[in-house]
């Protein structure tokens, strides 16, 4: 997962009390759910990992090919319906972002994922179920210093009639604006620093979402078996077919942020820089990813000290330092 470019690397520095540590999960954790595309029941275990591992998938139910994805934007083998991963022998897994980003949230840097099918349990909707696991499970750190990816220069991507671009900060900026043909959705925007426990309290919950005529067409062509009021938020013609109505009044647009979030985290490391996303989705998210990893001058490796530790990415999810572990 580290081996991102041939430049230094940070993560084998000795680590200083006021460096950010890598952390892992303090216990494995599991859950099951159906899959959003495939209508399949799938189990997924997350198992804490070592140093330096990275975000690993495995795919337990594939025995004659090699069965192990990276969690890696240049592993992104297609962005038509969410982000899904693929390796050589085209072992795949798909709607990878909710966990990806719930892990992104929490600042969980090295775990292993076990999973017995070709998609990540959708369960509601959410990255909520696999913040609240990993709460459950506790987060220790590791006697590594985190690396960060600190973005040196404005890299911009048009794609459609939106565009995405990422520019140098302090944090992790998020900054998105939709604008939907729909008399229900219509225009929103959202502006977020990603620190102290941001995630989980103001994206976490937001669902994805579809247009019942969206919806409609993608059953009829055999798609999104899995897909109910249950794990997705649909919109009619005149409102919200949901009893329960919205977890927030600008629910739409916080998602597609919890979606950039679990995509950009297929950069390897958490990205310090400000990311602006206008009316864009998986497929814009790596086309950025590309275009600032084939710029050697837009990005540099880094690691948080000093003040810089108190916007870490945490989850607001505390680790023990004296649990330390390789």
């Amino acid at each position: 997962m580290f081996d991102q470019g041939s430049r230094t690397d940070l993560s084998t520095e000795p680590v200083k009390e006021t460096v950010v540590r890598q952390r892992t999960l303090k216990s494995v954790i599991k859950c099951t759910g159906v899959g959003l595309h495939s209508g399949h029941n799938i189990t997924m275990t997350i198992h804490p990992a070592g140093v330096n591992h990275g975000v690993v998938f495995r795919r337990i139910d594939v025995t004659d090919v090699d069965n192990v994805v990276p969690a890696r934007w240049d592993h992104v083998v297609d962005t038509r319906l969410c982000s899904v991963l693929g390796n050589k022998d085209g072992v795949t897994i798909g709607t990878v972002e909710h966990v990806m980003a719930a892990l992104a949230g929490c600042g969980v840097d090295n775990v292993e994922i076990e999973i017995d099918g070709g998609e990540v349990p959708i369960m509601d909707g959410s990255s909520e179920p696999f913040v609240h696991l990993i709460e459950n499970a506790g987060v220790v750190e590791q006697n590594a210093p985190r690396r960060v990816i600190r973005i040196l220069k404005r890299v911009e991507v048009g794609y459609g009639s939106g565009h995405v671009a990422i520019s140098p900060a302090e944090t992790q900026v998020m900054d998105f604006q939709i604008d939907f043909n729909s008399n229900v959705v219509k225009r929103q925007e959202m502006s977020l620093k990603v620190v102290n426990g941001a995630f989980r309290k103001e994206l976490s919950k937001a669902r994805t979402f579809g247009f019942l005529h969206e919806v409609e067409a993608l059953w009829e062509a055999g798609l999104a078996k899995g897909g109910s009021l249950d794990n997705a938020i649909v919109v009619s013609h005149d409102g919200i077919m949901n009893k329960d109505g919205l977890r927030f009044d600008d629910e739409f647009v916080r998602h597609k942020v919890l979606d950039a979030i679990g995509d950009l985290y297929l950069a390897g490391a958490p990205i310090l820089g400000r990311f602006e996303g206008v009316c864009s989705g998986h497929a814009a998210n790596n086309k950025l990813l590309q275009a600032l990893f084939a710029d050697d001058d837009a990005w540099t490796w880094d690691v948080l000290s000093g003040d810089a530790v108190h916007f870490a990415v945490d989850g607001g999810i505390y680790a023990d330092p004296m649990d330390a572990i390789v």
